[in-house]
């Protein structure tokens, strides 16, 4: 069967009163992930936190300082940051995502080699800063610089993509609440990035979860910390304005 027949057949939309509502994607997991998610013990993206918090202690690069020497204790001094990235950065003149901020950090100011995007070390260092913010409100930058990027984000979302000419708001906005085949399909709310995928079976950022998305509707995929993928995220992030951080969550 054509596969966009069957993603149409078993995209089962919720009544549009039902769609008002913002929810996270929380609301659309099963008891058990719920719990996965919710209990520091059982949450196995907490290991990635705290092995975030070891590289931010740890002294690197040319420089021998560690994040900690110039950031101070991070659950104070990163209390919120995750809640305004993406953020217009004046250096590069182009808007930049949490996990962007952290390389640019690290290889200005440590004078230390970049992680690799979506590598294990970013990944927990960025999921460490992120739990600083956990329970906290999303809160977009509103610099006027970022409305061009904000606009492409939303063009992006809403634009359909690849063979089974597909948009991310088809299933998202129109289809929240239904399944695709057994997965829930969630708002797209992106509150509690980077998080834990069982699929995956380890963490993963949300510029992962749009390459996975694009490759289902057999398009061409956005590479990570491209101007797409951040603008896109900045899009999302302020959609999911006023809602709370997760980080770390835990999605199937």
């Amino acid at each position: 069967m054509n596969r966009l027949l069957v993603i149409l057949l078993v995209c089962v939309a919720l009544p549009a009163s039902a769609q008002d509502a913002r929810k996270s994607g929380f609301a659309f997991m099963g008891p058990d992930t719920q719990a996965m998610q919710t209990d520091d013990l059982a949450n196995p993206g907490m290991l990635s936190v705290l092995e975030g918090e070891a590289l931010w202690n740890a002294k690197a690069g040319t420089s021998q300082k560690s994040c900690a020497a110039c950031h101070g204790d991070a659950p104070q001094s990163m209390k919120g940051v995750a809640t305004r990235y993406p953020a217009f950065d004046d250096t590069t003149q182009a808007p930049l995502d949490l996990a962007g901020r952290i390389l640019q950090c690290r290889t200005e100011r440590q004078g230390a080699l970049a992680f690799q995007r979506e590598g294990r070390e970013l990944l927990a260092l960025t999921s460490y800063v992120g739990h600083q913010s956990r329970n906290m409100t999303i809160a977009p930058s509103q610099d006027t610089r970022l409305a061009a990027a904000r606009a492409q984000g939303a063009a992006l979302y809403s634009t359909r993509v690849g063979q089974l000419n597909f948009s991310c708001a088809q299933c998202h906005d129109d289809n929240a609440g239904g399944h695709l085949g057994a997965a829930p399909i969630p708002q797209a709310h992106p509150t509690g990035y980077p998080l834990y995928r069982l699929e995956w079976q380890s963490l993963g950022s949300l510029q992962r979860r749009f390459r996975n998305c694009l490759s289902g509707m057999r398009a061409e995929p956005i590479p990570a910390g491209s101007a797409d993928a951040i603008a896109l995220e900045l899009f999302l992030m302020d959609r999911a304005a006023g809602m709370k951080l997760e980080t770390p969550a835990v999605r199937p």
